[in-house]
């Protein structure tokens, strides 16, 4: 019976009735705790996860992965857009030819990225045609100098399609009216919306017109990538760039938006360690407990002592019975938080109805509603780091139990 005195006293001790009902208190907060604690934890990080997702779709399928250039005009790079095609990291390819302009409306002006493309191949480098708002993408077409803007950069120059305005290049003209800015009257003909930055201060125009702007027909000024995995953007771009004979520059996403996907990984890092205090919290509860119940359980231990128990044996009573809260408490923190992951879009949509406002208003934000992506790797680094600090909180106050002397313990019995 011995092998098995821990187990079966430990268990014993949760549902016994103790002369002071504060210890059953607190051990019923320490589980309520940590339940709390799991279950925020992992609704949080599912919900960071959704916005680090549809940052992901949205700004990264609108921008290219990587970009390929040549410091010269490129007029052969239809046999370059076969060679990258064939490495099987990557998933589209596209001409492009990009540059800062001005744009100038009858009212407003404003500085913006217009980037000659090919409709084509835009949809294997591009998500832009999905996120189409007003007008047709497929009105971008050669030589009838149309262009597209983003929905933020259309209000600010009070444009709509069918509207007309001016881009103005960094590059100058020279004729019998002297030197003069280089630019073309172009048409409104599609506002595009992906929720982010890109739509104040991106443009796009149909890529002879854009070579036509810039004085180097038929040619093209790279090629853009996009990738299976955006992540190996950066070591496959730098390898197509060396592989193609000449001299390439290269660059990908991680220069251009990684700023803003590494401050969502230490948002995400930063929430996660100040809610884990929660649990630390709770263990720290399951600490008191314990050490309430060795006092209470003096007599006990030292009769114990006596018929013959190891230290270790009354050590693992008290291990078993703190790990038992602790561990009901992180099981029910994981069903709770699971669920709460996968309904908690649901949950606030219902909120929103019921006292009609926006947890996220479509003004500001580029979704109005709350994603979530529940990643069972976070749900078993959860558990798993809970489970380990509610054994560990258990381990002093069961040494303190092992500790106990009988005589001492049952002078005053």
């Amino acid at each position: 019976m011995l092998h098995n005195l821990s187990f079966f006293i430990g268990r014993r001790y949760i549902g016994a009735k103790r002369r002071s009902h504060f210890i059953s208190f607190i051990s019923s907060v320490s589980m309520i705790g940590l339940t709390l604690g799991v279950a925020v934890l992992i609704i949080v990080l599912s919900v960071m996860n959704g916005f680090e997702r549809e940052l992901r779709e949205r700004i990264l399928g609108m921008v290219p992965h990587g970009s390929i250039s040549s410091e010269a005009p490129l007029t052969d790079w239809e046999p370059i857009r076969e060679r990258v095609l064939e490495h099987p990291a990557v998933r589209g390819a596209a001409p492009f030819i990009s540059e800062t302009a001005m744009l100038v409306s009858d009212r407003h002006s404003r500085g913006a990225l217009v980037t000659g493309v090919d409709p084509r191949y835009l949809s294997d480098v591009s998500i832009i045609e999905n996120h189409i708002v007003a007008g047709s993408i497929d009105a971008l077409t050669a030589g009838n100098w149309n262009i597209v803007l983003g929905e933020s950069l259309a209000r600010q120059m009070g444009v709509v399609p069918g509207d007309r305005l001016n881009v103005l290049v960094p590059e100058v003209s020279v004729n019998i009216m002297g030197v003069q800015p280089r630019f073309k009257r172009f048409t409104v003909v599609a506002l595009f919306k992906v929720g982010a930055q890109l739509d104040a201060d991106t443009a796009l125009i149909h890529i002879e017109d854009a070579a036509t702007l810039k004085r180097m027909p038929g040619a093209v000024q790279g090629i853009q990538l996009s990738f299976n995995d955006l992540f190996q953007a950066p070591a496959v771009t730098r390898e197509l760039a060396f592989d193609l004979d000449g001299r390439y520059f290269f660059t990908d996403w991680t220069r251009t938006q990684g700023n803003l996907f590494q401050a969502i990984q230490l948002e995400k890092r930063m929430v996660g360690l100040l809610l884990f205090m929660i649990i630390a919290v709770a263990a720290f509860n399951i600490i008191s407990s314990l050490f309430m119940l060795v006092t209470e359980k003096q007599a006990d231990i030292a009769i114990l002592r006596t018929m013959g128990a190891r230290p270790s044996q009354i050590m693992g009573i008290f291990i078993v019975q703190g790990g038992l809260v602790g561990a009901v408490g992180v099981l029910l923190g994981i069903l709770f938080g699971i669920v709460g992951a996968l309904t908690v879009a649901d949950a606030v949509a219902a909120i929103e109805r019921l006292f009609g406002f926006e947890v996220l208003d479509s003004g500001v934000y580029f979704i109005n509603y709350l994603p979530s992506e529940l990643r069972m790797d976070d749900v078993i680094l959860i558990g798993s780091a809970s489970l380990v600090v509610s054994f560990l909180s258990t381990l002093y106050p069961a040494y303190r139990a092992a500790k106990t002397m009988p005589a001492e313990a049952l002078r005053y019995e």
